[in-house]
């Protein structure tokens, strides 16, 4: 039974939602900017996409301290379509044996975040970002693997959402991708972390030092950190995490468990495939205050093309 009192069946995918740090970045979930004509955002399109891709089970990450809130700004209208629970990120859940240091207050991680959900999530799922639009194909794409997704052969079935570059840029400063080389059988074979990446004339280009530029294809395919899973990850999460807690014991205080690189690690290890689901959507969000209107703008384009109605 979910927390409303719903049969929760195991057999259908579920939409994770990391939402634990969105408080933080806007300063109060009130003050969350609408991007929609009727005071919509990122979120209820995401979900709305969601919801008719076949996903009509939602888990939201969240902290407790944002948890009325949340409910009462987000949580209630979502609740009107798909079957919601909360999961909480706590410093204190930890492997036995360890601590949290004193002085930590930052979590774990995304990779921890969505470990903290494993009490909830028996089927196969998919991960997102609550303020990042991902576009209506993204989550078609999602939905057709997960449904068949299974492990064979001691293998996580994972797959990842690959978006063209070109896609996913801000025009108002440079951004952090992850640059994937995919093999011919559409499988990821690694992927290399940008933290740089702008247009600087008619080219699409990365630097590590700032200093030296190097070309990068607009059709690049990269990660936008939206994921699908088995289950069965869980154990690699739980697994990875306390050898993460090991291997990082000089620096618990700042050091953080990421989702790519457990992901990453899994692939080396040959216990993990992952399928890259290529799209052509357009991804958007607001990573500088400039993109805002853009988003707003996009918004309304996609309203006037039909792709969502006037009131969600």
């Amino acid at each position: 039974m979910n927390a409303r009192g719903f049969s929760v069946k195991t057999n259908r995918p579920t939409i994770l939602v990391m939402a634990a740090g969105i408080g933080s970045r806007y300063g109060g979930l009130k003050q969350i900017d609408p991007v929609g004509p009727n005071g919509e955002i990122i979120l209820d399109y995401s979900l709305y996409d969601a919801a008719r891709a076949g996903f009509d089970r939602v888990v939201f990450l969240i902290r407790r301290d944002i948890e009325k809130t949340f409910r009462e700004t987000i949580g209630r209208r979502i609740e009107k379509r798909m079957d919601a629970e909360y999961a909480f990120q706590e410093l204190g859940d930890l492997p036995a044996g360890f601590e949290a240091p004193g002085g930590r207050v930052k979590p774990w991680g995304t990779a921890h975040a969505v470990l903290s959900c494993r009490h909830l999530i028996r089927s196969p799922f998919a991960v997102i970002n609550a303020d990042d639009y991902y576009g209506s194909a993204a989550y078609q794409v999602l939905a057709g693997h997960l449904r068949g997704a299974g492990d064979t052969g001691g293998a996580r079935d994972i797959c990842m959402v690959g978006y063209r570059l070109a896609n996913t840029l801000s025009e108002h400063g440079h951004v952090a991708r992850g640059v994937c080389r995919v093999g011919t059988d559409g499988y990821l074979a690694g992927i290399d972390e940008r933290t740089r990446i702008q247009r600087r004339g008619e080219k699409i280009r990365f630097t590590e030092d700032g200093s030296r530029w190097t070309v990068l294809p607009p059709d690049t395919t990269v990660s936008m950190n939206i994921w699908g899973f088995t289950p069965g990850v869980f154990e690699d999460l739980e697994t990875g995490f306390a050898q993460f807690l090991h291997s990082r014991s000089g620096d618990l205080d700042k050091a953080e468990y990421y989702l790519p690189e457990l992901v990453g690690s899994l692939v080396a290890e040959r216990k993990a495939r992952v399928k890259v689901l290529p799209t052509d959507a357009r991804w958007f969000g607001v990573t500088y205050p400039e993109d805002r209107p853009i988003v707003q703008q996009a918004i309304r384009e996609l309203l006037d093309l039909g792709i969502y109605p006037l009131h969600l």
